[in-house]
């Protein structure tokens, strides 16, 4: 039996009662967290224009376009919210491995779009579409982990192991075979791609692959339960996914304490911005409230990161000129001024009248990134702040807020992110807010999920 023939009888094993109440709480956690995520992203950059391309080409109305109050497709559905989704990069992350790790990663972000449009066009039960959300996101985090992949090797892996991981979870609500499931992903690894130049070129593409993984996903599966016939080992064949799309692969990873423990995306972002930004924008707002900093005393500002860190997306110059929106989502820079001064980091610190603002502008100009932590440090930061009364301030950050078995948000947290992320969005009414999270919080007991994607279309 190849690698790809055990995962796929892994998943026809796999049953609503393999799950942990953890492993469902977690869920549901990153759930609510993506509804406010997918409402927020209406108003990212692009964002309407890529919606209004695809809501253009119509077809069956089969799925929610959250926000905008129409149906499509199930996979063109799934590939706008998981655009939306995307825009202000402030949805769930991190590729959990067994050992409690962490691979670069943005899973949910395609898996939950998948799993709801699907869930809503075969109007499954909530725990139907949480068995198949719980594989996704299994298969997905733990190719991502044994690919051993890294953003410094260019590319980007939404677009590749979010499609497969999409087909898992059709494939699971389909009733699909182990044979159907080989197709699937097998068809699946036509179609991914990605690449990390969409972030050094401030691109509103790097939205793509993780919305086209929810579209290939579906499309994939669509074929495979049709008959359409893929590759016999997709993952670990001549050519398959651990020969073109890992950088340092250990297939070992993919199978350890498979359908014992079940992984997904592990950080509930606690700010709007890249996740490599975090560890810097985590110094500075703890720097600024437990010193209660006034940002006029602040003289000169080193962020001392890695040497990879540095020469990264996060690490370039703040160019905001193209995208501005995009180029402070991606900036160590721009995420360590808004810190000091706000203490903060929301869609609203995106905008024009904060970006440009003197005192932002003012603070940019302190700012220098020192490259001299050892390399293995890559989630770390540590900020040096001098201040005109002669002091010189030091923090030091090992792990940002929002790692679920060390820095986790409280579950308060949580919903005061979505209700901020609902009410800046502006696409779902006041009085649906309170409802969604009570949706959300008996989901895995929907008799047919559309209660929910009805409150969110």
């Amino acid at each position: 039996m190849n690698i790809s023939q055990q995962l796929a009888e892994h998943l026809v094993a796999v049953t609503e009662n393999s799950f942990t109440p953890t492993v469902i709480s977690r869920a549901k956690t990153r759930l609510l967290d993506a509804a406010g995520n997918i409402i927020l992203g209406k108003r990212g950059h692009g964002s309407d224009a890529f919606a209004q391309v695809v809501i253009g080409w119509g077809g069956a109305q089969q799925s929610s376009v959250f926000g905008y109050g129409v149906k499509l497709p199930a996979h063109n559905a799934a590939m706008v919210n998981a655009m939306l989704m995307r825009s202000f990069d402030f949805e769930s992350v991190g590729a959990e491995s067994v050992q409690e790790s962490m691979k670069a990663a943005h899973i949910s972000g395609t898996t939950i779009p998948v799993a709801l449009a699907m869930g809503e066009r075969l109007q499954a039960s909530g725990r139907e579409v949480l068995t198949a959300l719980l594989v996704g996101d299994d298969v997905a985090s733990r190719l991502a982990v044994a690919s051993g992949f890294h953003t410094a090797s260019g590319g980007d892996n939404t677009g590749t192991v979010n499609a497969l991981g999409s087909v898992a979870i059709c494939g699971k609500l389909m009733g699909f075979t182990a044979g159907q499931y080989v197709d699937g992903m097998g068809i699946a690894l036509n179609q991914i791609a990605g690449t990390v130049a969409n972030l050094f070129d401030l691109a509103d593409s790097f939205k793509l692959p993780q919305a086209n993984s929810a579209r290939n996903g579906i499309f994939s599966a669509e074929l495979a339960a049709a008959g359409f016939t893929g590759l016999i080992d997709p993952i670990g064949g001549k050519f398959g996914f651990f020969d073109l799309y890992s950088p340092a692969p250990d297939p070992s990873q993919l199978t350890e304490q498979l359908g014992v423990l079940f992984t997904a995306d592990m950080i509930i972002k606690p700010w709007s911005s890249c996740r490599a930004a975090h560890p810097s924008l985590d110094a500075a707002i703890r720097l600024a409230t437990e010193n209660d900093l006034d940002p006029a005393q602040i003289t000169a500002v080193r962020v001392i990161v890695t040497p990879t860190m540095k020469k990264g997306f996060t690490g370039q110059e703040f160019r905001p000129e193209r995208n501005p929106e995009v180029a402070g989502l991606f900036s160590i820079r721009y995420n360590v001024a808004v810190g000091l001064i706000h203490r903060d980091f929301f869609p609203e610190h995106l905008q024009p009248e904060i970006m440009y603002s003197s005192q932002v502008q003012e603070m940019l100009g302190k700012i220098e990134l020192v490259d001299s932590l050892p390399p293995h440090e890559y989630q770390t930061a540590e900020l040096e702040v001098d201040l005109a009364d002669g002091r010189t301030l030091h923090i030091r950050t090992d792990v940002p807020k929002g790692d679920i078995y060390r820095t986790a948000l409280t579950d308060d947290e949580v919903k005061e992110k979505f209700e901020r992320n609902v009410a800046f969005g502006g696409g779902v009414p006041a009085d649906r807010v309170g409802r969604i999270i009570e949706v959300v919080d008996r989901f895995d007991q929907l008799d047919d999920v559309t209660e929910l994607t009805a409150l969110l279309a």
